[in-house]
């Protein structure tokens, strides 16, 4: 089983959409996902996600489901120097890299940030939903792999944004969110895939064959937008 994860187009956050820049994007992605034999997507319910999924849907003729879990995954917690509410990422390196249960798969939502908040619920939420659909298509979750009778080829695509990707990703891979949502950037549009690896019949294990792929925009001669990631030197600004 092959799952596609998007990221939708470069975002107008205060409507919700995209920007111009988006929907150049979301023209160019429409050329490469048309190309797929896609079994089903699966699209966040937010407007950003949907626009960017409209014009290969349109195109194929098909719909997507609509899953609420796949929405952004903003689940307020408090800073950790502020005391205001901000979503579970994007802390401070001198912050992060010196709480250890961040770093682990088990223990993450323990760490003090966490604490109080309902992230634990919230990742559980997650976790479920993408067990759900997997467990449709046939893939039924047993510890940290997969057993199924009948392994397959299907190809999913879900069509979502950057924090909830990785928090799927952490829970098909057995990695801390917090690694993933610190150490990783996904450009608008991207493309990351997993495939399972079914070495023992009916045992199958997700490994990443890529992340993060904007090939059909360098192709198409756009430029990568760096929406979601902060200065690479230093300017002030934030």
């Amino acid at each position: 089983m092959k799952l596609i994860f998007i990221r939708h187009g470069d975002p107008d956050y205060v409507k919700d959409s995209l920007t111009e820049k988006g929907f150049r994007e979301a023209e160019l992605l429409k050329k490469r996902v048309t190309e797929w034999n896609v079994k089903q997507f699966y699209c966040s319910p937010l407007g950003r996600a949907k626009a960017t999924a409209e014009p290969f849907l349109r195109e194929m003729g098909r719909e997507a489901i609509i899953c609420d879990w796949l929405a952004e995954f903003f689940v307020p917690i408090k800073d950790p120097y502020t005391g205001q509410d901000r979503i579970a990422w994007d802390f401070m390196p001198s912050y992060w890299t010196n709480e250890p249960l961040l770093y682990s798969k088990d223990q993450w939502t323990e760490a003090p940030v966490m604490r109080g908040s309902r992230i634990a619920e919230a990742y559980r939420e997650v976790c479920e939903g993408i067990d759900g659909v997997l467990a449709h298509h046939g893939y039924i979750r047993k510890d940290g792999y997969y057993i199924t009778e009948q392994g397959n080829e299907d190809t999913l695509v879900f069509v979502c944004h950057l924090g909830v990707t990785f928090t799927i990703l952490s829970h098909l891979l057995g990695l801390a969110p917090s690694v993933l949502w610190q150490g990783f950037f996904i450009a608008p549009t991207s493309v990351t895939i997993l495939c399972t690896e079914e070495r023992i019949k009916g045992e199958a294990y997700f490994r990443c064959k890529s992340m993060g792929d904007t090939l059909h925009l360098t192709q198409g001669g756009e430029p990568i937008s760096d929406s979601g990631f902060f200065c690479e030197v230093y300017d002030g600004k934030l």
